[in-house]
């Protein structure tokens, strides 16, 4: 089925129905959302002058990978190479361009396959908050395309001494999948506690077409938080984080070998894990309030080549990529102002171990031949945020400069000189919020973010999974954009919506481009390089409303990328889509909710960049319906729930554009499918 949808019949739709994403099933419409990530302190999405997002996962989605919590939603689409890697893709920007946190706490690594999304178990999720647009000031290199924060619940004081928890089961049919997760809390005036644990077995899923090989894994999180209160003034808290994959496979990079006596070449991962420790500290100092905290975080990945004639590994590489980092702001009203004066230093460390089988036919004499030695990136970096009212119409100001180096002792096989690099950033950004009633806002926002490149981009000389030779570029220039945004928040007791219209431009875009020529092992070289222009534009818009006992909901999203250099579509865009939805929340008795998904055709495609090898993808629709009762208090529950979802109804064969794999041989998406979760709290 050919499915297209115009932008101007998107925007009536918009503005017409007056539509947003569908709210929780159990809960009804919040009559004040807030969120910390846009401004670095807690404040109203209303109030703020750029499109934000706010996603919570329900029971019966806390069986998948954190990443894939994306799809669907307004300027939001997701990358996939498998079932495990799933990465959010914000207004056709990659996870390249995205700064993806954990509590506040940027995820670093430098791997080509996986998602750094999928580095938490979402049955430990409080919420995930997506601020879309340049983000720089506040968040540094690669807010280009916004931020993700991903939020586990907070260790909060409270007046009486308080124990509490929740749990979540759930099983899935299209996968025989398995999950759980429980999390417990203790607090009093002077302590706060947080435990949490999940675990989750997923196997092979079924798409219409038979089994997806490869596609099942399994992990488990620990989280463990604890705040103090040392004084009136001052508290002190502490955050532990580790989650662990197993046997993760990554579909979408299968290539016949080079040499084909390989035959078909897969990487995956026996395990993978990432790893937080981080200290913080809250001081009222003065009018203002004093936040700061260190932290470091690895990213540990074991990554392997699987030969299907060798039946066994061909190349195994093993990489930490270490983060250490320390951040402090100071909030502070001055008068009429409120300004926010901070700064932020991080440093990531990577010394990939890469071995390999090169002597055909036996192809067993394990060759050290690591893509870099010894490298790492760091950026030190101050900033200023001013908040101030002129008129009715509340202005958001700040500006940012950072210093980012980075430097290896060795690139490839035996370069070492000329590997160091060093650029000055300068970020800014300009808001403003104007109400036209009491229910909606006009806002509008300017601003220029950067990117500086990663380790593999500068220091990678190595044959990865897309069947390229990948040959980095310790020189490159960062890359630099400009945004502007335009939109409407309109927000009551019974309705919600949202509708923007954004344009950026990225000056020396950061891209792999193939060459034409040949590695010594045969692979075509696909080099890093600076492209002279890229340009994003697009529209989005979503809303909710209630209509009687029912809630209708819709959202939708137009978007166009070129890349000036080629003079054609940029490459790998998601396509254009709309989604539909009525249902009838409660937080007692029996609630439901049924959605249509519509994904255009995506026939704008990158043919000169991509050397031919980026398809066009053919539009699809899908059916998800879901249903559960809430029992309220049960015995020593506070509230207990039942839920059940079913997916893809129509039993759709389709794939996304995004999914990675071999032109005409992607990855199909999971067939119709069933999950079943029990929920409570106490």
């Amino acid at each position: 089925m050919i499915f297209r949808l115009h932008p101007l019949a998107l925007a009536c739709l918009a503005v017409s129905s007056s539509v947003l994403a569908a709210p929780q099933e159990t809960a009804p419409l919040e009559l004040q959302e807030t969120v910390v990530t846009a401004k670095g302190y807690q404040a109203a999405t209303q109030d703020i002058p750029q499109a934000i997002e706010v996603l919570q996962a329900r029971p019966t989605e806390t069986g998948g990978p954190a990443g894939s919590l994306f799809r669907g939603k307004p300027g939001l689409a997701v990358h996939s190479d498998g079932a495990w890697g799933q990465n959010p893709v914000l207004r056709g920007m990659k996870k390249e361009s995205t700064v993806l946190m954990v509590d506040g706490v940027r995820v670093n690594s430098a791997q080509p396959q996986g998602s750094l999304a999928s580095f938490l178990d979402l049955g430990l999720l409080e919420r995930a908050e997506v601020v879309k647009g340049p983000s720089s000031v506040l968040y540094g290199s690669g807010a280009m395309g916004g931020v993700v924060n991903l939020i586990t619940p907070e260790a909060r004081f409270t007046e009486q001494d308080q124990t509490s928890g929740r749990f979540g089961l759930s099983a899935s049919s299209v996968d025989e999948g398995f999950n759980g997760a429980a999390l417990l809390r203790d607090s009093s005036s002077e302590h706060a506690l947080v435990l949490g644990v999940a675990g989750r077995k997923l196997n092979d899923y079924d798409s219409p077409s038979g089994t997806e090989e490869r596609t099942g894994y399994s992990s488990d999180s620990l989280l463990l938080k604890y705040k103090q209160r040392l004084s009136e003034d001052v508290s002190v808290n502490l955050n532990v984080q580790r989650h662990t994959d197993r046997d993760v496979w990554y579909p979408g990079s299968a290539r016949i070998g080079t040499p084909a006596l390989l035959g078909t070449v897969t990487m995956h991962s026996p395990e993978q894990r990432r790893e937080l420790y981080q200290l913080g500290l809250e001081n009222r100092l003065g009018e203002g309030t004093l936040n700061t905290e260190i932290y470091r975080q690895e990213v540990y990945r074991e990554i392997r080549a699987y030969s299907s004639n060798l039946d066994r590994n061909q190349v195994r590489n093993d990489v930490s990529f270490i983060t250490h980092g320390l951040r402090t702001s100071y909030l502070v009203p001055v008068g009429s102002h409120l300004l926010t004066v901070g700064g932020e230093g991080w440093k990531m460390t990577g010394d990939p171990e890469r071995h390999i089988h090169n002597n055909p036919p036996l192809f067993n004499n394990d060759q050290r031949n690591d893509p870099f030695k010894d490298g790492e990136v760091s950026s030190y970096g101050l900033f200023l945020q001013d908040e101030f009212q002129l008129g009715r119409t509340a202005i958001v100001a700040g500006a940012r400069l950072d210093r980012v180096t980075g430097d290896a002792k060795q690139k490839g096989a035996a370069q070492t000189s000329g590997l160091s690099s060093s650029d000055n950033n300068l970020s800014w950004s300009l808001g403003a919020t104007h109400p036209l009633t009491e229910t909606l806002n006009l806002y509008a926002n300017i601003g220029q973010a950067y990117r500086a490149p990663d380790l593999r981009e500068r220091f990678e000389d190595a044959a990865r999974g897309d069947g390229y030779y990948h040959v980095g570029n310790p020189q490159l220039d960062p890359e630099r954009s400009t945004s502007f945004e335009i939109g409407l928040k309109g927000h009551g007791s019974d309705f919600d919506y949202r509708l923007a219209a954004f344009h950026t431009r990225i000056d020396d875009y950061i891209a792999g481009r193939v060459t034409g020529m040949n590695a010594p092992n045969g692979l075509p070289i696909k080099r890093t390089e600076n492209l002279d222009e890229v340009v994003i534009y697009g529209l989005e818009g979503g809303a909710s409303k209630a209509v009687g006992a029912f809630v209708v909901d819709g959202s939708f999203t137009w978007l166009r990328g070129e890349n000036k250099q080629d003079d054609e579509a940029l490459y790998q865009m998601p396509a254009h889509e709309l989604t539909l939805g009525i249902g009838q929340p409660a937080e007692r008795g029996f609630y439901w909710h049924a959605q249509l998904r519509a994904v255009a055709e995506q026939d704008r495609v990158a043919t000169r960049f991509s050397n031919g090898t980026e398809d066009d993808t053919s539009g699809f629709v899908t059916a998800d319906a879901s249903l559960g009762w809430g029992f309220g208090k049960v015995g020593v529950l506070q509230t207990a729930n039942l839920d059940a979802k079913l997916t893809n109804l129509f039993d759709k064969a389709y794939h996304e554009h995004l999914a990675d794999g071999v032109s005409g041989y992607e990855l199909e998406a999971p067939g119709r499918g069933i999950t079943l979760a029990l929920s409570g709290s106490f």
